[in-house]
C-alpha cells in the first residue's frame, strides 16, 4: 500500500505530516512519489486565514478528483475548523480534526476493508487537555522538534485556539528522547516548534519554561544548531536572551510577531504589549546578541485602522531592526472577536497596504543581507536545485552557491559575493 501527503500551513503542519507519515511506514506503507499512485491520500489542511482555508478545500477536492479509488483523509485544522463542510465533498473518507491523529492507520485500515464507510473523528477541542505524542521522522536536513501545542492568547483575530486547544506542553523527559534520536541520526540543526512555544511549561505542575526545553535539547542532542521558532516578545525572558547571548549553538535568530505598530491597533487586537515595550526589547536584543537577525508577522488592514493608523505603523516598522517580515491582509475568521468588530477595511484597501508593507520588508531584508557581502558565513546545505545549492547562515540568511559536489547536511563555508535571489550568492571555500 502506498501513502501520499499534501500539507499545508506552518513548520507545525509539516511536523506532524512527517510524524502521520512515520506512524504508515511503520505500519507497512510505502511513500508514493505522486497521489496518482497513492492508494491512500492525506491532506493536512490549515486555516489560519481564509485564504488558507479556500486552498485547503481546493487541495482536497483536487485530491478527491485524481484517483477514485483511493482512501482520502482529510486532518488538521481545517478539518477541525469546518468538519461539516469538509463532509460534503465528494471523495472524502476519513475527517480527523487536531486530535487522535495517532489513530490515523487505524482509522484508515478500517475503511480499507469496508469500502463506502466514512468515518468522522473531529472531537471538541476543549477536551484535549495533554499533549499527543506522535513518533517523528524528520525528512529534511534541519529537524523539527515540536515542545508545545495550543494556545491560550485569545487575540481578537486569531482562530488557532478555537482549532488547536489550550497549551499543552511535552514533558521534558519525552523531549529529551527525540533529542536523543535526532543527535543519533546525525542532524546539526535542530528547530524547536509548537504553536505557542514561549508558553511552554505553563500547564504543567513542574516550574519549568521554555529555558528548560532549551536546555534538555542542548545537553540531549548538543546540535551545532538549535533555533528557535515564533516566539512572542513578552515570553523572551532575560534567561533566554543570557542563552542567547552566550551559547554559540543557541541561533542568532528570533522572531518576534509585531503585527501592528499603532498602540491602538494593538490594544483592539488584545496584544500583551505597546509599541515601547516591543522596541525597548529589539534594541536589547540588538545591543546584546552580536548579529542578531529579528522577523516579525505584521497584520495589515485590521478592522479600525485608518489610514494614519496604517501610517503610523508603517513608521515604527521602519524603525526596528527587522530582517524579515511576514505580512498578512486582515482576514476575517468567523467566531473571533474581531469578526464582527465595526468598522471592517475593504479588501482592496487592504491590498494595498499590504503592498506597501512588502515592499518595506524587501528593502529591510535587502539591507541585512547586504552585511554579509565579503563576509564567509557558514551553512547547512539545504537543497541543490538548477546546479545551486542553498542554505541559511545562523542568523537566518538564505545563502545560495553553485553545486559543485557538495553534499547535502554538510556544513560549508561560503565568501558572500552578491545579493541574490531572496538572500545573497557566494562562492563555496574550500
Amino acid at each position: 500500500m502506498k501513502i501520499f501527503f499534501q500539507t499545508l500551513g506552518c513548520k507545525v503542519n509539516q511536523y506532524e505530516s512527517e510524524a502521520m507519515l512515520k506512524l504508515f511506514t511503520a505500519a507497512g506503507y510505502e511513500l508514493a512519489a505522486e497521489i496518482s499512485a497513492a492508494d491512500v491520500v492525506v491532506v493536512n489542511t490549515c486555516t489560519v486565514t481564509a485564504v488558507s482555508s479556500q486552498k485547503s478545500r481546493q487541495m482536497i477536492r483536487r485530491a478527491a478528483g485524481v484517483n477514485k479509488n483511493r482512501v482520502l483523509v482529510v486532518v488538521g485544522c481545517y478539518a477541525q475548523s469546518e468538519p461539516e463542510q469538509i463532509a460534503k465533498i465528494d471523495g472524502v473518507d476519513v475527517i480527523i480534526g487536531t486530535k487522535d491523529r495517532t489513530r490515523i492507520v487505524e482509522l484508515v485500515e478500517t475503511v480499507l476493508k469496508n469500502r463506502g464507510e466514512k468515518i468522522f473523528q473531529v472531537g471538541r477541542v476543549d477536551d484535549i487537555h495533554t499533549f499527543e505524542e506522535l513518533p517523528h521522522s524528520p525528512h529534511r536536513t534541519r529537524a523539527f522538534l515540536k515542545i508545545e501545542d495550543g494556545c491560550n492568547n485569545f487575540c481578537a483575530y486569531c482562530i488557532i485556539p478555537y482549532v488547536r486547544g489550550r497549551v499543552r506542553s511535552r514533558s521534558l523527559e519525552s523531549i529529551r528522547a527525540e533529542s536523543l534520536e535526532l543527535k543519533s541520526a546525525g542532524y546539526k540543526e535542530i528547530v524547536l516548534t509548537g504553536i505557542h512555544i514561549g508558553a511552554y511549561g505553563r500547564d504543567l505542575r513542574e516550574k519549568i519554561s521554555l529555558v528548560d526545553a532549551v536546555n534538555v535539547v542542548l545537553d540531549a542532542a548538543n546540535p551545532l544548531r538549535l533555533r528557535l521558532g515564533s516566539i512572542e516578545s513578552v515570553e523572551m525572558s532575560d534567561a533566554l536572551i543570557e542563552m542567547l547571548k552566550n551559547d554559540s549553538r543557541l541561533c542568532n535568530h528570533v522572531h518576534l510577531p509585531l503585527q501592528s505598530g499603532s498602540d491602538e491597533i494593538l490594544r483592539a487586537m488584545r496584544r500583551p504589549y505597546t509599541t515601547k515595550n516591543f522596541s525597548e526589547l529589539t534594541a536589547r536584543l540588538v545591543d546584546e546578541v552580536p548579529n542578531i537577525s529579528i522577523g516579525t508577522d505584521l497584520i495589515v488592514g485590521f478592522p479600525g485602522e485608518t489610514d494614519e493608523l496604517f501610517a503610523e505603523t508603517l513608521e515604527f516598522v521602519r524603525k526596528q531592526p527587522f530582517s524579515k517580515i511576514h505580512v498578512f491582509p486582515y482576514s476575517a475568521r468567523a467566531g473571533t472577536l474581531a469578526a464582527s468588530m465595526p468598522n471592517q477595511i475593504p479588501s482592496q484597501i487592504k491590498k494595498a497596504r499590504a503592498n506597501l508593507a512588502v515592499e518595506l520588508s524587501r528593502a529591510k531584508a535587502e539591507k541585512f543581507s547586504e552585511r554579509l557581502i565579503g563576509e564567509t558565513v557558514e551553512i547547512i546545505a539545504e537543497t541543490s536545485t538548477d546546479g545551486i545549492v542553498n542554505g541559511l547562515t545562523k542568523n537566518y540568511v538564505r545563502i545560495y552557491v553553485p553545486d559543485s559536489g557538495i553534499e547535502l547536511g554538510a556544513m560549508i563555508k561560503v565568501k558572500v559575493d552578491k545579493i541574490f535571489r531572496d538572500g545573497v550568492i557566494g562562492t563555496a571555500m574550500t
